[in-house]
């Protein structure tokens, strides 16, 4: 499938325990399941998706560099990176795609430092707040930014 119809799902440190992880904040779905829905949303669009997850920042920053041509969107939870790393920031911007950025809980209505996002600023889209649904909809979102 060609880069233009390629979507990249991306998730940072501890989204891999997504489903047994303080189920209170983030609920009872695993990364499995949200990639799952993430697949069947792309489908939906004539999109394939691709997904990556790592707890190491320069893992991440590696498959967003190799999405330089390779995709044409990118849906992102950075973790606890948002709110640490530039240089994950500035990395999102290599690729020349549409980023959209994703939080399961509401990042606003947490501790202080949950509020800031190195990533903000440069995505396109941010949702916050809605859950593991969160995830569908940024996909959902950029499947027809791209569609124009």
């Amino acid at each position: 499938m060609a880069a233009g119809r390629t979507l990249l799902l991306l998730n940072g440190p501890n989204l891999n325990m997504l489903g047994t992880r303080q189920p209170e904040i983030y609920g009872a779905e695993t990364l499995a399941d949200v990639i799952a829905g993430c697949t069947r949303t792309a489908a939906e669009h004539g999109c394939e998706l691709r997904d990556f997850q790592s707890n190491s920042e320069g893992a991440l920053i590696d498959r967003i560099h190799a999405a330089r041509g390779a995709e044409a969107g990118i849906v992102i939870n950075p973790g606890g990176y948002t709110h640490t790393s530039v240089a994950l920031r500035d990395a999102l911007v290599i690729p020349e795609v549409p980023v959209i950025e994703v939080h399961v809980s509401n990042v606003y209505a947490r501790e202080p430092f949950r509020r800031h996002s190195y990533v903000s600023s440069i995505a396109d889209a941010v949702i916050s707040g809605m859950g593991v649904s969160g995830y569908r909809y940024a996909v959902d979102y950029l499947a027809r930014l791209l569609a124009g």
